[in-house]
This record gives structure tokens, C-alpha cells and sequence, in this order.
């Protein structure tokens, strides 16, 4: 071994340490206040994010019910003929909106057009079962 060596090991490990340390600065942080946190700032911005939704297109669908068929049975449709659907005369209608059930009603005449009458609109536990 060299002098230098042996030099260097007399040197106990914590003063190397204070050698390597660093003095650092440290602070509490300051943030700035924010914005919008009363009742009215939430509702404001509440109302301009769903303004940003105003234009988008959905499409609503009212499903009367369902039907199989084969084709064999879809080609001898002509007018006048008759599909068995899979709900009783009576039962809700189903209102999809972009294909996701959210909503009951029941069909109505309105100027001899026909419509659907809201009558239950599922809750987001409803909705989420239906999606499992």
C-alpha cells in the first residue's frame, strides 16, 4: 500500500459525509389562492363546461321491442304484415340515447304523430348495471 492509501483510510466515514454534504435552502411553499371555490364560482363553471356540450349530436332511439327473424321470414314482409315483438301491448317503450338505455315512457298520439312519454328515467346505479 501507498502513504496515500493509508491516509485515506484513517479518515473516519462520517467526516467524508459532511465533506459531500451540501447545505440546502428549505422553505414552507406559498400557494396561490384559488379561484371559483364558493357555490356560485362551481355553478358558473359547471355551466360552461355543459355549454360545451350543447351542440353535440345524439341520437335518441324509442325501441317498442324486439324481434328474430330469419331471412327466409324478412323477405315475405310486404305491407300489412304483422311483427311479434317480445313485449306486451302496454309495457315501456325503452329510450336510448346513442344506443345506452337511459329512460322509460310510454307511447302516445300527439296531432297524429306518435311520441313517448317519460315515465322513469334510470339512476346511475340502474345505468351501470346495465352495463355489466
Amino acid at each position: 500500500m501507498r502513504a496515500e492509501d493509508k491516509r485515506t483510510e484513517k479518515i473516519p466515514p462520517e467526516s467524508k459525509k459532511k465533506e459531500n454534504e451540501k447545505k440546502v435552502n428549505v422553505q414552507p411553499v406559498q400557494f396561490s389562492p384559488l379561484k371559483n371555490s364558493s357555490k356560485e364560482g362551481k355553478k358558473e363553471a359547471s355551466k360552461d363546461n355543459l355549454q360545451l356540450l350543447l351542440d353535440v349530436p345524439l341520437q335518441i332511439t324509442a325501441e317498442l321491442g324486439r324481434a328474430t327473424m330469419k331471412i327466409e321470414d324478412v323477405l315475405k314482409l310486404g305491407p300489412g304484415s304483422i311483427i311479434e315483438l317480445n313485449k306486451l301491448a302496454g309495457e315501456p317503450v325503452d329510450l336510448l340515447v346513442n344506443g345506452k338505455l337511459i329512460a322509460q315512457g310510454e307511447v302516445v298520439v300527439v296531432d297524429e304523430n306518435f311520441g313517448v312519454r317519460i315515465t322513469s328515467i334510470l339512476g346511475p346505479e340502474a345505468r351501470i348495471k346495465k352495463l355489466q
